[in-house]
């Protein structure tokens, strides 16, 4: 029996012991202004900022970023070092990474991979209702690069941050019909 649930060139069956506790933790964005993208983030997506590192003598910050439910709020530790330890174990944080004084160069923009040379492409989050979602980021002034019955992939949209980074926006229970009409 295949530990994949598909098939795909490349995988491999063994499944060394020594990854079996390895945790995907982060996704790192370099920002312009952390005071527009943290309004963003905390604002638009909900998000909360579960730590902050200040590194004065290399003249940057970090910004942890967490999707959390109010619940989940309060589970998260006042204790500096447990908290540290709780943000370095946890699944897909985003890591927003400041270099101090870039808010203040005209020059300073970062690449989000949707032109060429192509790349990295975006970071997806699901939400209960795709419609609900996309008409309040509309009310908020968010960009959108596509449009949930825009394109040929109906049902899926993609929001942009201030730095130009995309967001795909879906609803997971709606993705198993759109899929099969793509796939036939």
């Amino acid at each position: 029996m295949s530990r994949h649930f598909d098939k795909a060139e490349g995988l491999s069956e063994l499944h060394d012991p020594a990854t079996h506790d390895y945790v995907f933790n982060q996704t790192m964005f370099r920002i312009k202004d952390p005071k527009r993208t943290l309004a963003f983030y905390t604002d638009v997506m909900g998000m909360t900022l579960v730590k902050r590192f200040d590194f004065p003598a290399m003249e940057f910050t970090l910004y942890f970023m967490a999707a959390l439910s109010p619940d989940e709020v309060n589970d998260w530790s006042e204790d500096n070092d447990e908290r540290i330890k709780q943000t370095f174990a946890r699944p897909a944080l985003l890591e927003l990474t400041h270099n101090w004084g870039d808010e203040d160069k005209d020059d300073v923009s970062y690449h989000n991979g949707n032109s060429d040379p192509r790349g990295f492409g975006h970071i997806g989050f699901a939400v209960p209702d795709i419609d609900a979602a996309c008409e309040r980021f509309e009310k908020m002034g968010v960009p959108f690069v596509k449009k949930p019955n825009d394109g040929k992939m109906k049902g899926i949209a993609f929001i942009q941050d201030p730095d130009g980074y995309w967001i795909e926006i879906f609803t997971p229970e709606r993705q198993p019909g759109l899929l099969k009409e793509h796939l036939a």
